[in-house]
């Protein structure tokens, strides 16, 4: 395989990173059985990634960064998801470290971060157990799905704090303080979990640490950003999310419009061309995807131009995108459904790629992002209820 250029010194442009995700895309696909066998990604396709500037890509622009929009970041994912759904999802993962440094000092982060290309895996959700001790914390815990760990340079893992052995108020006085943690990836113990029928590649393994200390300038909590701006939202590393499943739908279309071009309806001896379910089913998954996509971008085209002019999002506007981006993982899932059965039998023969794209689909909408409880949170939102789960929808306290 053919790897591209590494990245310039020279900060690179949207455009840049958008050219190079579409040009390693094929590159991609031609390793996908092999991503897949693994069940992590190789070393070359992690360089491959790299030299696109993916994990760069929501650098500051004072760093020396191209800075990408939501809406940037989202278009560069679902290129990279129509060559390979598990490197995609990696990319989607690992180019959180410029978002997680805005909500720590910037000189620790400048001294933590010192590679514009360092890729940082995780799992941010309260699962360990951090107990105050003189200088920091002394974090005990075992987390799952830390997709790209086995390639990752640094590892963010979720605690609530404890404090002399009992659990600490967060500072708006709830009764447990949830916090993160960051160190690097060889301080935790990785575990070879990820067994998995879809997304096999992504290397989403549990991992584990006991008794790791871990200095208080390297933990911070969303509901506290230190660099300003609409990057450093609690729910800035949700906003690229649905380039993975956008992308692998788009993918599943394209192969299926491909194979149909050339295809006769045995029964009839039409061409699929000619064929009315055929043209049903295409014409209704684009419509699906379409609708899917177009959801996607306007919400986040909206909450951009709302940030940027600083002002608050209402709930219909913030709502908007949450429910936007839990359809994308839906309608993915539906759309290479259909597709599936469409072409039914040369589905599930090697060396077609239907079946692990419904395999991957399949997986990613177990997400806690794509879950029931995201669409409950969202409509209590807007009722002035109570959220399952506010993280979902940009509420930390």
């Amino acid at each position: 395989m053919t790897i591209l250029d590494s990245v310039e010194a020279a900060p690179l442009t949207a455009e840049d990173v958008l050219a190079r995700a579409r040009a390693a895309a094929p590159l991609l696909r031609e390793r996908s059985a092999e991503i897949e066998q693994a069940r992590r990604l190789p070393a070359d396709v992690v360089d491959l990634l790299r030299s696109t500037g993916v994990f760069r890509m929501a650098l500051p622009r004072s760093w020396g960064g191209p800075e990408l929009n939501p809406i940037q970041q989202t278009e560069v994912i679902e290129a990279l998801a129509t060559g390979d759904t598990s490197a995609g999802w990696c990319a989607m993962i690992g180019m959180d470290t410029p978002l997680y440094a805005g909500f720590l000092d910037e000189q620790v982060a400048r001294d933590l971060f010192t590679d514009p290309d360092m890729i940082t895996a995780g799992l941010i959700l309260p699962s360990g157990r951090a107990d105050r001790v003189p200088g920091g914390y002394r974090v005990t815990g075992r987390w799952q799905f830390g997709s790209g760990i086995t390639h990752a340079d640094w590892v963010v893992a979720g605690c609530f704090v404890y404090n002399d052995g009992e659990p600490e108020q967060s500072p708006s006085g709830q009764p447990m303080h949830w916090r993160i943690v960051i160190a690097r990836q060889e301080q935790f113990e990785i575990h070879d979990t990820w067994h998995t029928t879809g997304l096999a590649g992504s290397g989403s393994r549990d991992y584990s640490a006991t008794d790791l200390f871990v200095p208080e300038e390297q933990t911070f909590s969303f509901a506290a950003p230190r660099r300003p701006g609409p990057m450093s939202t609690p729910d800035a590393i949700l906003a690229n999310m649905p380039g993975v499943p956008l992308g692998v739908a788009r993918a599943a279309l394209d192969f299926v419009r491909d194979l149909a071009a050339g295809r006769v309806d045995r029964p009839t001896q039409s061409p699929w061309a000619e064929t009315y379910r055929v043209q049903m089913a295409i014409a209704e998954a684009e419509m699906e995807l379409g609708a899917a996509r177009a959801a996607v971008y306007s919400s986040l085209h909206r909450q951009w131009e709302l940030a940027q002019a600083g002002v608050a999002q209402d709930a219909d506007q913030r709502v908007a995108a949450v429910l936007a981006r839990v359809n994308s993982f839906r309608a993915a899932r539906s759309v290479v459904s259909k597709l599936f059965d469409l072409i039914a039998t040369t589905a599930i023969y090697k060396p077609s790629p239907m079946d692990r794209w419904l395999r991957d689909v399949q997986t990613m909408r177990q997400h806690v992002i794509a879950q029931d409880q995201v669409i409950q949170s969202a409509g209590a939102h807007l009722l002035g209820g109570t959220p399952h789960n506010p993280f979902s929808i940009g509420i930390v306290n």
